[in-house]
């Protein structure tokens, strides 16, 4: 398999690192830092490319690789306003993989967490909150995997409707506090709290490695198919 990386930050350097280990190859950097960009002719070698940049960026980013008919796998996040309008093109013959989070342990993560939230559908005394914590290079909050997080609580939990950043869980609200220090890569917590005791479930990134080895596993699916595609649909939950 041929690959575009498409950003080549420390995310893009550790799918390169993967994507190697397995056999493929990378055929194209598209990043500023390389001066490499959608008109270099090495990315039309490409059978797909893999796309981590930044919020303000991604959705061209996007385009220009549907203009060489390249089918996607992305991981950014921030953009998601934007989403039906990627899925109307995946309707026309394109392919996106997207997720907030390509960690297989993630994954399996969001799953307990809607299984615990439909738990607690019948328990009213315990109240929901989330905390993420993520590196200072991180620009958006919350994190798109703190979102799917509070999107499966939602969908599972009857008396919450929404999900606010940095404001107390009350009510049909849910709290999520952001934070971002140091280097941490990714630790996402979900607490359930009544007056005599507390429920939590935390997943937290080691290594950057797991999210690159998920993405190239998404490349690897994404490149026999059409249309939108999420973790779901690789894993089959």
């Amino acid at each position: 398999m041929k690959i575009a990386l498409i950003g080549y930050g420390k995310m893009g350097r550790t799918i390169e690192k993967i994507a190697l280990s397995r056999g493929h190859q990378i055929v194209a950097k598209i990043d500023p830092v390389n001066g490499e960009d959608f008109t270099s002719p090495s990315l039309k070698e490409a059978d797909v490319a893999i796309e981590f940049t930044r919020p303000e960026t991604a959705f061209i980013n996007y385009l220009e690789c549907f203009r060489l008919n390249l089918p996607v796998v992305s991981g950014t996040t921030g953009w998601l306003e934007r989403m039906d309008e990627i899925k109307a093109l995946c309707e026309k013959g394109h392919t996106f993989f997207y997720a907030s989070n390509f960690s297989i342990g993630m994954n399996l993560f969001f799953e307990i967490n809607k299984r615990l939230a439909q738990l607690m559908n019948s328990q009213p005394q315990y109240e929901v909150s989330m905390t993420e914590v993520h590196h200072i290079h991180k620009l958006d909050a919350p994190s798109g995997t703190a979102i799917t997080l509070a999107e499966g609580i939602l969908e599972n939990l009857s008396r919450k409707k929404y999900w606010e950043l940095d404001k107390p869980s009350t009510g049909d609200v849910i709290g999520i506090k952001a934070v971002r220090e140091g280097e941490v890569p990714g630790t996402h917590i979900i607490n359930y709290i009544s007056d005599v005791d507390e429920i939590t479930i935390e997943h937290k990134v080691t290594s950057r490695d797991g999210l690159a080895f998920g993405a190239v596993l998404a490349a690897e699916f994404a490149i026999s198919r059409k249309g939108f595609l999420t973790m779901s649909d690789m894993l089959k939950f």
